[in-house]
């Protein structure tokens, strides 16, 4: 019997094949996946690795974008013809944009990282990539699965009809298996980019939940256009999103409203737009949205940046995230010196319409904001000592600083109860968290320590 090969890559391992023609790179990168139960393949020309692929099985290619003979995206390009599952990883020392994002086009990159990377940055991408992979290779497995049994079930006998209910409940058990997973991923997915979207606000302690609230206004407001429920999540994402291009900006112009920018500030600000999409065109899911961030500074008069668009020739979604990015903006106070009440920022809103607003835009906004006044609150306020296990959180959980703690929908646990009691002990905080009222214990004999929606709602004030 031959013994096994003690060089042999473990099968159970993921391969990653690191390319750049520079050693001192190379070793850089193996260092950092060294410890974290990869197996390293390394070349240093295009047509080495190319090789390498011929005789290993890959699962990440991270290739340097300037090399000798072959560089990067032409790289990247022949790896996405050898096998496109291989997820591919640019990095890129370019200041060129343009360089970059042809590259993203030819070889269809999942990510690009800057020169030089930040360590945890990409072992944060690749670790990402890799658990996507898996996901989409059990998928694939699923699926197969389900295919392979709707063709044995198309063959059974129609009078075995107990065999057929019986493979009928597999298959639906099945495909339970497999929406529950797919709602689970669009959660996760919703979950990190409200994270994501959470950046900007960290670094400015009044700018928190501003991204959240024009979310959510934004939403509604599309619905009320009567946008399709797909654009409508995009139009969501995209009111999300639509700051992060300012995500480099320095402390002292987040600290400050527009009005007050100096001329290179402002000139810097009006850069954040394509800052934005150049930040989220990686990512294909995130083109549309990409576009809709591009756009939220155009303006219907043809006077707004980047591109100078006007009238229809902006995006309806993008016209949407304006009115509602600028509303709350203005009761901020991030767009001028002074914090507009609701009616004066109402106003503000319609005495823009025709020059910087779409007339149906800002009534949508406003039908919006008056349902919102009339119907009555779905939520009641709850102290955190009040919490009881079964309460579901109706508004995300933020920190002082803006940091996602809870998302919105949360169920509450035991666990989670004592370690929220520790922490207001400890800091001495006082914290009131947003309660669904359908949630709440149903009132029943009174006894020591029992909540019911009655006495917790009138114990606890609300708050707007």
């Amino acid at each position: 019997m031959t013994p096994p090969d003690p060089d042999a890559p473990d099968t159970t391992q993921p391969t990653l094949l690191l390319v750049d023609d520079e050693p001192s790179v190379l070793s850089a990168l193996r260092r950092l996946f060294r410890h974290q139960g990869c197996h390293i393949l390394q070349a240093t020309r295009g047509a080495e690795a190319l090789a390498l692929l011929q005789d290993n099985p890959v699962d990440v290619v991270i290739s340097d974008m300037r090399m000798p003979a072959m560089d990067g995206a032409s790289l990247l390009e022949a790896v996405r013809l050898h096998n496109p599952d291989i997820v591919r990883i640019l990095l890129t020392g370019y200041a060129d944009i343009g360089a970059t994002v042809a590259a993203i086009n030819r070889g269809q990159v999942h990510r690009y990282i800057a020169k030089p990377w930040d360590d945890q940055d990409l072992l944060l991408v690749v670790h990402d990539a890799l658990a996507r992979r898996n996901l989409e290779r059990q998928n694939a497995k699923l699926q197969a699965l389900t295919l392979a049994q709707n063709l044995a079930l198309r063959d059974l006998n129609l009078t075995l009809e107990a065999r057929v209910q019986a493979r009928t409940a597999e298959l639906g058990q099945i495909n339970a298996m497999l929406e529950t997973a797919y709602a689970e991923l669009n959660d996760t997915f919703t979950l990190a980019v409200t994270v994501f979207a959470g950046l900007m606000e960290i670094r400015e302690g009044k700018l928190a939940g501003h991204s959240r609230r024009v979310a959510a206004l934004a939403r509604s407001m599309a619905e009320r256009l009567g946008l399709a429920p797909r654009a409508q999540e995009e139009v969501r994402l995209a009111a999300l999103l639509h700051d992060i291009g300012k995500i480099g900006f320095p402390d002292a112009m987040l600290g400050k409203p527009v009005s007050t920018y100096a001329p290179d500030e402002l000139a810097r600000y009006r850069q954040h737009p394509l800052d934005g999409e150049a930040t989220l065109m990686p990512l294909t899911r995130f083109h549309g949205v990409a576009r809709i961030v591009r756009q939220h500074h155009e303006r219907l008069d043809g006077k707004g940046y980047p591109d100078g668009l006007a009238g229809e020739e902006i995006l309806l979604a993008a016209r949407i995230v304006t009115v509602a990015s600028d509303f709350d903006g203005l009761l901020n106070g991030s767009l001028a010196q002074r914090h507009y009440t609701p009616t004066t920022a109402r106003q503000a809103l319609q005495a823009g319409v025709g020059s910087h607003y779409d007339a149906s835009v800002v009534a949508a906004l406003l039908e919006v904001l008056d349902d919102m006044a009339a119907r009555p609150a779905p939520d009641v306020a709850v102290d955190a000592g009040a919490l009881r296990p079964g309460m579901v959180l109706a508004q995300d959980l933020l920190s002082p600083k803006g940091t996602l703690l809870l998302a919105a929908g949360h169920v509450f646990e035991a666990a989670v109860i004592r370690k929220l009691a520790e922490l207001v002990r400890r800091e001495q905080l006082s914290v009131s968290l947003r309660i669904l009222r359908s949630s709440l214990p149903a009132c029943g004999p009174v006894r020591p320590g029992r909540l019911c929606e009655t006495p917790l709602a009138t114990a606890v004030p609300e708050r707007s």
